[in-house]
């Protein structure tokens, strides 16, 4: 039996975010975007801002006017600035339209620490606890029964599929996860700046926000729920561990490569902790477990929803080192956000998300 297709609305659709959103869901089986929204271009057609969809998104910008978004779609998703997504999002909550969030105003459970991160008070505290956070691997129960979801960042993404195996079966001291990151300059978004200019950023490599990204919480707050959900029955769950997270601006478009390290709770060889890996993730069509730390690139998850994993065990220090691999834009925002769709709206989870990554 044909399944309906769904309308939905895209918000804020002329950032990088918005523009993947744009890309993929153009072949989307069972989707049609059918409204657009953006500030600065309102009035002005999709392929001015985007040339490469012309001829397959004929739309034109409209102004954000959610009383009449939210009667003519079935879904919104929310690719609006972190901040400004809090009172959208309630409103379309309110007019019974679930929604997509892919901005941080949802992710954080506790306002207290939302508003330590983002230097503004939470407008929707209530909402914080009914949102699902968007990792289909680790929430696809609850974000099939949600009508709010908050895609992770793209950093988070990478850092807690990386790690959560570990977690999950007590295998690492949690205060001693260190993580780098390198991100492409699509992570910064569309605004123009001076670190992200062409002669700024190319052939360079640079650690910024050190100790003081805004993804830092996001990750110590999944590890720390993965944590407390794996303690056996009796004992007290731990407290909310703090990781050390350094992201860094690499020069490239799109992608993150993301490494971790921990210290063992005891010795485990590296075939047994891949093997481990490959269970926890048994079935997961997203993730790749590699074997070959080579083959862990954002050059072969480039424009696809994969994210590649290696682990690695050094038994000389008694750490382990882990890799992932994604592309930013994509299983770190757009991808994951439509991922998230599907399984709300009861649709096959990967549809609209199989095509291999373009290499090279």
């Amino acid at each position: 039996m044909a399944r309906k297709r769904i309308k939905v609305a895209v918000l804020g659709a002329s950032g990088y975010t918005g523009g993947e959103l744009l890309r993929l869901l153009a072949e989307h089986p069972h989707a049609t975007v059918t409204i657009v929204t953006a500030d600065k271009s309102v009035g002005a057609p999709v392929s001015s801002r985007f040339p490469n969809l012309s001829s397959l998104c004929p739309l034109i910008f409209e102004p954000v006017d959610l009383e009449s978004i939210v009667r003519r779609v079935d879904l919104v998703f929310m690719a609006l600035p972190h901040t400004q997504s809090m009172n959208p999002v309630a409103q379309c909550l309110k007019a019974g339209k679930p929604v997509v969030d892919l901005s941080a105003d949802y992710r954080l459970k506790s306002p207290k620490v939302y508003q330590t991160w983002y230097h503004v008070p939470h407008t929707a505290p209530s909402l914080l606890k009914e949102a699902v956070y968007g990792l289909p691997e680790l929430h696809r129960t609850e974000i099939r029964k949600a009508r709010l979801v908050a895609v992770p960042g793209c950093y988070p993404t990478a850092a807690v599929l990386q790690l959560a195996p570990l977690v999950a079966h007590r295998l690492i001291k949690l205060d001693t996860v260190v993580i780098d990151a390198k991100s492409g300059i699509s992570g910064a978004g569309r605004s123009p700046a001076l670190p992200y200019h062409f002669p700024e950023a190319h052939d360079s490599l640079t650690a910024y926000q050190i100790g003081e990204h805004r993804h830092t919480p996001e990750i110590e707050q999944e590890l720390s729920l993965l944590a407390q959900r794996e303690t056996k029955k009796g004992r007290r769950p731990p407290p909310l561990h703090k990781v050390v997270f350094t992201p860094h601006l690499a020069p490239m478009n799109r992608g993150i490569l993301s490494t971790a390290y921990a210290q063992m709770v005891k010795p485990i060889p590296t075939t047994e902790l891949r093997a481990l890996y490959q269970k926890f993730y048994l079935g997961e069509r997203f993730i790749r477990i590699c074997e070959d730390s080579k083959a862990i690139s954002p050059a072969y998850v480039r424009g696809s929803n994969f994210c590649d994993i290696g682990i690695f065990a050094i038994q000389r220090t008694g750490h382990v080192v882990t890799v992932a691999a994604l592309d930013n834009l994509v299983k770190g925002a757009a991808g994951q956000a439509i991922q998230s769709m599907n399984l709300m709206m009861g649709f096959p989870e990967e549809a609209g998300l199989m095509a291999p990554g373009i290499f090279p």
